[in-house]
């Protein structure tokens, strides 16, 4: 499991209970909500829009307060993480008119309506990030150096772009390598030689942090001559990523921090039979703490409460910086005044107001 997505979902969710706690942000109207696991996987992304549009039973769900029929009309949808996953979930989903609002997708691929009319986000697009490394790299006067990217939508265009933006500021690329998590062991060993191997001793990195993980293990496992990482926002701001390679330093863009009040309190006011409420929760509660909520099982002993969550130390506890938490925060509210734009007034909302494709129009950061 991801702690980290794990705290982004229920970023989400602390969001709705704000919204519906005002008064002058859909009042009246109650938000409901369902929350999927894609397991970072297009299949399962795909699997679980087709459950999202349908109102088929989610993963983890919130919504007593809502009707079965309410939840057959979601109006729109909050994620994917990735880039690839959310390609194929919104030429799905733009089918039905139904927005995606993304907080994390940033391949420049996305930004063209023609092909992905109902996709929107948060972040900006890869293109200026990749425009903006090369510049990066230009002021410190670095015009030898390598590139590695993951091989899916994200690292392949990312990296695209950032090629084309380094020739036009005369920097020369000794070789371009790509990488993915699933990929044969032999091509990461190959992947890592070609960089301990070259002359270049600059290194751009445009990966996801799982492929990044994987590849400085690799690299480290033997030898490496000093290397100067340049990293995109998939790895750069990974708390657990820069611990790993802290040492070796990397420099890069990354989201700006944040705070959202009343968050952490939110995330730390969690109970062992609160947890047994949701599968991700339970997953959560009992990794953390290496017990069984449901009694002793696999060897696991039983969990008697005297777990203390606000001594963990991972990334669901840890809100010191709220990157990408705030960028689901904002997504969410998005989404809340798109539907505030549709079905209220000044005074008042039509509760039995609903939704035809495309009228809640979002304004998107591109």
């Amino acid at each position: 499991m991801s702690f980290r997505e794990l705290r982004n979902a229920r970023t989400t969710e602390f969001a709705i209970h704000e919204i519906n706690n005002r008064t002058d942000l859909l009042p009246g109207i109650t938000l409901g909500y369902q929350i999927h696991d894609s397991c970072s996987e297009v299949p399962m992304a795909v699997k679980v829009a087709f459950q999202f549009a349908n109102g088929l039973d989610p993963f983890f769900n919130d919504t007593d307060s809502c009707s079965k029929s309410a939840a057959a009309a979601v109006p729109a949808l909050v994620g994917e993480s990735a880039s690839t996953p959310s390609m194929s979930m919104t030429r799905m989903l733009g089918l039905f008119g139904i927005p995606q609002v993304s907080h994390f997708a940033t391949c420049a691929c996305l930004s063209d309506k023609r092909q992905y009319p109902a996709f929107f986000r948060t972040i900006p697009s890869d293109h200026h990030q990749a425009a903006a490394l090369a510049k990066l790299v230009k002021h410190f006067g670095w015009t030898w150096i390598g590139a590695v990217r993951s091989d899916t939508d994200y690292g392949n265009y990312g990296m695209a772009a950032f090629l084309k933006a380094a020739q036009e500021e005369g920097i020369c690329v000794e070789y371009s390598e790509s990488y993915y998590r699933t990929d044969p062991r032999s091509k990461l060993e190959r992947v890592a030689n070609v960089i301990r191997r070259s002359t270049a001793r600059v290194l751009v990195a445009f990966l996801h942090s799982g492929d990044m993980l994987f590849l400085w293990q690799e690299l480290v496992r033997l030898p490496l001559p000093p290397l100067q990482l340049i990293g995109s926002e998939g790895w750069i701001i990974q708390s657990d990523i820069k611990r790993c390679i802290g040492c070796g330093g990397a420099i890069g863009f990354s989201i700006p921090r944040s705070v959202i009040p009343g968050f952490r309190e939110f995330l730390l006011d969690l109970s062992p039979a609160q947890a047994l409420k949701s599968p991700l929760l339970t997953e959560f509660w009992e990794s953390s703490f290496s017990c069984s909520l449901k009694g002793s099982s696999g060897g696991a002993r039983k969990c008697n409460g005297s777990e203390d969550i606000r001594a963990l130390q991972n990334p669901y506890t840890d809100t010191s910086e709220l990157r990408e938490s705030n960028l689901v925060y904002k997504a969410t509210y998005a989404i809340a005044h798109a539907i505030h734009g549709v079905i209220c007034n000044d005074t008042q909302c039509d509760k039995s107001a609903k939704f035809t494709p495309w009228q809640d129009r979002l304004d998107t950061y591109e």
